[in-house]
């Protein structure tokens, strides 16, 4: 085999490739479609606004500087303002600028705004078990999780070294 045959099939996926790859590409574009759809219906948030709640009640006192929450919710710094400028104006985040060796902002998450998050999470829960978790079995479910952390550590270490764990 020539240089330039082999070059020219190694651009392109197999059929068998192209295949799975099509369906993964169907499912990364309708996922968070309707995971947004349900949010925005029964909780008047979209996905992104909801994760940002999400990662601000993990932290610890409910807090993170806003570039280290941009990070967490894989957001741009303007993007992530967005979100928290629409969470704020509703109560359930609050900005403050900090001193220090630097100048920063936090973003708190409010009691509101707990509230907040915890009438949205069964919704979302029940919406996250209908579209992925009830329609696989156990070990499909495990072999996804498997495989999204390989993708993840492929396209990114570092997020990658922030996801959890799977349990032993």
């Amino acid at each position: 085999m020539s240089e330039a045959s082999r070059d020219r099939d190694e651009q392109w996926l197999s059929r068998e490739q192209l295949h799975e790859w099509v369906a993964l590409i169907a499912m990364v574009m309708t996922l968070p479609v309707g995971l947004d759809a349900q949010l925005k219906k029964d909780a008047g948030l979209n996905l992104f606004e909801y994760h940002v709640l999400v990662e601000l009640a993990a932290a610890p006192g409910r807090m993170r500087v806003m570039t280290e929450l941009a990070n967490h919710t894989r957001g741009s710094l303007s993007r992530l303002s967005h979100a928290v400028s629409r969470l704020e104006a509703a109560g359930w985040v609050r900005r403050q600028a900090c001193g220090g060796a630097g100048r920063r902002t936090e973003a708190h998450l409010t009691d509101e705004g707990w509230q907040k998050l915890q009438e949205s999470a069964p919704g979302h829960v029940r919406e996250a078990r209908r579209l992925v978790v009830d329609a696989l079995t156990p070990a499909q479910l495990e072999g996804l999780g498997a495989a999204a952390r390989r993708i993840v550590a492929a396209a990114d270490p570092e997020i990658a070294a922030t996801l959890p764990h799977p349990c032993s």
